[in-house]
């Protein structure tokens, strides 16, 4: 069967970038811990989800529909031009393009939506007729999952693919609810500020009871907690613009056929494929 892995590449930069022990150069002192970290993580995945069709998609620079909703979006993000470049992640970019170009996987940056839209836009155009493995420790994926998406959350031997199963035992709550829940909960790492005295359990037990985000909004009467009623009532604007914030449906033209993105993985190691570009 037919399977589509997607990697949220710029996700899996920083993951790599900050994760790995110690700074790491090679003999003319450029640093490459970012990019050994990347392409090493990449290709112990490839192995296991064994894809026949991949794409790696990076945030590039755009202007967010979504900062028109709410000035504060992702406003708590580390500013990059402030550092020298070598300290970023971004100075091992070009490295891991062309490991990626190596290796033949399509991979492009965004200039019109986040990447988040566009592998939104692959997983529910391509997820009811193949199985599609999207790789990101981003919780918002969550609310792509269906029987044939999947996320993949890597992290060595704890390496967690998540599921519909998954998902209702650790937030007891389906994937199509997840947006609604996460409006409730807010989420701080893209700045979003959720209701005051609504956490988890408690919005995992309000879409138990009404289903989704309308059917809690137009009924907030039947809330069961009166502080969670109030709550509910006085914030009802702040959850809406929370839910377009963090509710993706996938944007814009996609990047690349699903012809385009045929692969087979040759059996290089990330050793090689170091080598071939000239960074070990």
């Amino acid at each position: 069967m037919d399977k589509l892995m997607i990697v949220d590449g710029s996700n899996l930069l920083f993951q790599m970038f900050y994760g790995m022990p110690a700074r790491i150069v090679n003999a003319r002192g450029r640093a490459i811990q970012g990019t050994l970290g990347f392409v090493g993580a990449l290709l112990k995945m490839v192995r296991m989800v064994q894809p026949t069709h991949m794409a790696v998609l990076f945030d590039g620079e755009y202007v967010s529909s979504r900062t028109e909703l709410n000035p504060d979006y992702k406003g708590n993000r580390v500013d990059y031009t402030q550092m020298a470049e070598e300290d970023t992640p971004f100075s091992q970019l070009p490295d891991i393009y062309a490991a990626l170009d190596c290796l033949g996987i399509c991979h492009r940056e965004t200039s019109v939506c986040e990447a988040d839209d566009w592998i939104a836009g692959y997983a529910r155009q391509y997820g009811r007729e193949m199985e599609v493995v999207i790789v990101s420790q981003d919780s918002d994926f969550f609310q792509l999952i269906t029987e044939r998406v999947s996320i993949l959350r890597y992290r060595g031997e704890k390496t967690v693919i998540c599921t519909p199963d998954y998902l209702r035992q650790k937030l007891a709550v389906a994937p199509e609810q997840y947006a609604a829940f996460k409006s409730l909960t807010g989420d701080t790492a893209d700045h979003i500020r959720g209701v005051d005295g609504i956490g988890p359990k408690t919005a995992a037990a309000l879409m138990e009871q009404f289903g989704d985000l309308d059917m809690l909004l137009s009924n907030a009467e039947q809330i069961r907690r009166p502080s969670v009623r109030k709550a509910v009532r006085e914030h009802a604007e702040r959850i809406r613009r929370n839910y377009l914030l963090i509710c993706l449906e996938g944007e814009g033209i996609l990047p690349f056929a699903l012809e385009e993105l045929c692969w087979k993985y040759s059996g290089m190691t990330t050793i090689e494929v170091l080598k071939k570009i000239g960074v070990r």
